[in-house]
């Protein structure tokens, strides 16, 4: 089985030679020449700029909690392709991702080239059908309004929040950018608007005007409480819960959880009540990995995708924070970024904090290369090294450091990948998609 799923792997990161492909009229081939499976279920859509792949976990996680069958389709992977597709918390096999991948590998020859991300949206809405899911929740890829998710009727919608990246698909400003998220928005289906700037906050409020669709704002409609205990209190429309647990790191993340409370709240569901006791849980054991997840303990490694100032600016309090508590405790980063990103505006945010940086790249054709990185960070007072690759980064990073220190994996989720695989002694799979 296992030469079967790796030339099944070949096989559809093959299909990114079709690159990215911005539209619905191939997805919904596929989904037809399976008799539509995406009608078999009910959904919640989740977009933004950053937070939905959390904001989706901790949906499904409460969901699950609350004895609901529930899928979860998120993007990119970390280390295996199976990752994309869960239900109930548990992902794919191997076995029925090659049988979905000889369906479609089929299917194929009758389409418009379909891309890497449309085939596995297709595996995904199919698997969840035949796994006969109650609700999926469905993380959108890139942008919205063209995306291979954006062929769903869902029960709800979310916008976690709009900020700058992939400006090459989705416009160069917010205005545009918002546009794209709010395509998702759907006729009288109801909306939940995470925190975001005023200029598309007036985009998404437009498109649900437009839409007819009730819209649900932080700030607004629900709002949250941080306690020092780590706890928060969420007040909504119709219900109030105090003394909520978050189990994924940083303050951002209360708000991610404010907006998976607010989309499940805004949803009606017919016939399922979420009991106060499932949130807890849900919350409590939900997980997301690549987020402000530690790798190693001694010293002490974390890895963050984050790839746009946006996260940049959230991975920075978190990393200050964290420098705060240990005397004389440096930071170590780890970095490989993407050409087409705004490095610039990610290392102004992140250097300041670094006593020591290591520039590394991946293997992937977009990868910033070590000099390019290396020309990037090179400032007074500030120690940079290169390394050809993420392993030999992580050796040097560890050699460098005190058993105090703080290290960080960041600038790529590619990057956290690679590593998470090296040190599980795993087969890395590249992320794509």
């Amino acid at each position: 089985m296992a030469e079967s799923y790796q030339a099944c792997l070949t096989y559809l990161y093959g299909l990114q030679k079709h690159g990215i492909k911005l539209g619905l009229e191939t997805i919904r081939t596929l989904l037809a020449q399976c008799h539509h499976p995406e009608r078999q279920f009910q959904v919640l859509h989740i977009g933004g700029t950053n937070g939905k792949g959390s904001a989706a976990a901790m949906t499904a996680s409460i969901l699950r909690a609350a004895n609901i069958r529930v899928g979860l389709y998120t993007s990119p992977h970390l280390v295996d392709f199976r990752e994309r597709i869960q239900v109930q918390g548990e992902q794919i096999s191997e076995s029925r991702v090659v049988d979905l991948v000889d369906r479609f590998r089929g299917d194929a020859h009758s389409t418009r080239c379909p891309t890497f991300f449309e085939t596995a949206t297709a595996m995904a809405f199919k698997y969840f059908a035949e796994e006969k899911v109650e609700v999926a929740v469905i993380e959108v890829g890139m942008g919205g309004r063209f995306d291979a998710t954006n062929v769903c009727d869902p029960l709800g919608v979310l916008v976690t929040n709009v900020s700058f990246d992939h400006e090459a698909y989705l416009g160069h400003t917010l205005e545009a950018i918002a546009y794209e998220k709010a395509g998702i928005i759907k006729s009288g289906v109801p909306v939940v608007m995470g925190p975001m700037e005023s200029t598309a906050q007036t985009v998404i409020q437009a498109k649900a005007n437009e839409e007819g669709a009730s819209l649900y704002q932080y700030g607004q409609d629900f709002t949250i409480e941080i306690h020092e205990d780590g706890m928060f209190e969420y007040k909504g429309g119709t219900h109030e819960y105090s003394k909520l647990p978050c189990a994924l790191k940083g303050s951002h993340q209360f708000l991610n959880a404010a907006c998976a409370l607010a989309l499940i709240e805004s949803s009606v569901m017919p016939g399922r009540a979420i009991p106060e006791e499932a949130i807890i849980q849900g919350l409590r054991s939900v997980k997301w990995e690549g987020r402000l997840e530690t790798l190693m303990t001694k010293p002490l490694m974390v890895g963050d995708g984050a790839h746009n100032p946006a996260a940049a600016i959230i991975l920075a309090h978190y990393l200050e924070t964290m420098i705060g508590e240990v005397f004389e405790r440096k930071l170590i980063l780890v970095l490989a970024m993407m050409q087409d990103k705004n490095i610039d505006a990610c290392l102004a945010v992140l250097l300041p904090l670094a006593h020591i940086v290591i520039c590394t790249q991946i293997d992937h054709a977009r990868s910033a290369t070590v000099h390019m990185l290396q020309h990037k960070v090179n400032q007074e007072g500030l120690c940079v090294h290169g390394a050809a690759t993420p392993s030999d980064a992580v050796a040097l990073a560890t050699q460098l450091s005190d058993p105090q220190d703080l290290i960080c994996v960041t600038g790529s989720l590619f990057l956290v990948g690679a590593v998470k695989s090296l040190l599980a002694g795993s087969r890395y799979a590249p992320i794509v998609g």
